[in-house]
């Protein structure tokens, strides 16, 4: 297993983040790669590695309600408003003008949020499975309840008694066997080309999970399982659950925001991801016109894991083009 290295605290924006850094302090543009949900920073140990080993300097840090960082009580503690501010008293803690921000899965819309709110710290971004989208006309969550129905996970997130938050919390290894995965292929699309709807009642697939008749391949050796079954036996799940539940919130505090992203800007996409899939990246240059768009055949949702190598070079060979 790859070794992260120490351990690192920053106060920031009003809670405690724990943080890993490796690279030259000298590199005038930090890469900070910022995680999703379930994760940890310890997702990005490989290219930790192989960024700094480039001469690179990485931050990787554990976000708001994650791993070794505070996880505040208020549902409205985990909006992006902080989520980005929490980013930007990182760069202030460690006397950074300006960073490259990388994100994956919510790490993704958080650091696509970012050139929209703090552009004076903002060099770059790349997003990982994640796309910038345009404010959708209706509530996001209203939308996932008309298109997927009550059971779809982040509908189910809304729930106030937080019943996916006690599935997950005493299932933690079976949640990670379960995410963890290569997906089996997406179904086609049927006779009137309408997709296949994905079964997305991630709690209830859960609590029924047997890994021993799960065909998947995983794409975590077993000692890098551990570091996620142990982080979040700690932790829980409901502080990046939290995340989810300000999205109505979010959706309403953004209606005056200038969507448009003007630095430099990669999406990378993964071609079998059933959640983010790589269409829906379609049509982004009107929002990111500064964008660079790579495909990584062969990958799932969890394309820095699945497909590090290839994440990497992607990482080192665009931040050295665009950034010297």
């Amino acid at each position: 297993m790859i070794e992260m290295p120490p351990l690192q605290f920053a106060e920031t924006n009003g809670i405690r983040m724990g943080y890993y850094a490796a690279g030259p302090v000298s590199d005038p543009f930090p890469m900070v790669l910022c995680h999703g949900w379930p994760e940890i920073a310890f997702s990005w140990r490989h290219q930790i590695k192989a960024l700094s080993e480039a001469g690179i300097r990485v931050i990787a840090p554990d976000q708001r309600g994650y791993g070794a960082t505070d996880r505040p009580e208020r549902v409205e503690d985990y909006d992006l408003e902080h989520l980005t501010a929490d980013l930007v008293g990182l760069l202030d803690h460690l006397k950074i003008d300006k960073a490259i921000f990388v994100g994956h899965d919510w790490g993704g819309f958080v650091v696509w949020q970012m050139p929209l709110r703090h552009p004076a710290r903002v060099a770059g971004v790349v997003g990982l499975n994640t796309p910038h989208l345009g404010r959708p006309p209706v509530d996001p969550i209203e939308l996932f309840r008309a298109r997927f129905g009550d059971d779809m996970y982040i509908v189910q997130f809304q729930d106030p008694a937080r019943e996916p938050d006690r599935i997950f919390g005493g299932k933690v290894r079976e949640t990670f066997d379960f995410f963890m995965r290569k997906p089996r292929p997406i179904a086609p699309p049927d006779a009137a080309g309408t997709p296949a709807r994905p079964n997305l009642a991630f709690p209830q697939m859960v609590a029924a999970y047997d890994g021993s008749r799960d065909g998947r391949a995983p794409i975590l050796a077993a000692d890098e399982l551990e570091v996620f079954v142990d982080t979040f036996s700690r932790t829980g799940f409901t502080g990046g659950i939290n995340w989810y539940r300000n999205m109505s919130r979010n959706w309403q505090r953004s209606a005056a925001l200038d969507l448009v992203v003007r630095v430099p800007s990669l999406m990378i996409m993964a071609e079998n991801d059933p959640v983010l899939p790589p269409s829906m990246a379609d049509g982004m240059g009107s929002l990111v016109p500064d964008l660079e768009k790579y495909l990584v055949r062969d990958s799932g949702h969890w394309t820095q894991q699945e497909q590090p190598e290839e994440v990497s070079a992607k990482l080192i060979e665009w931040r050295r083009r665009r950034f010297g």
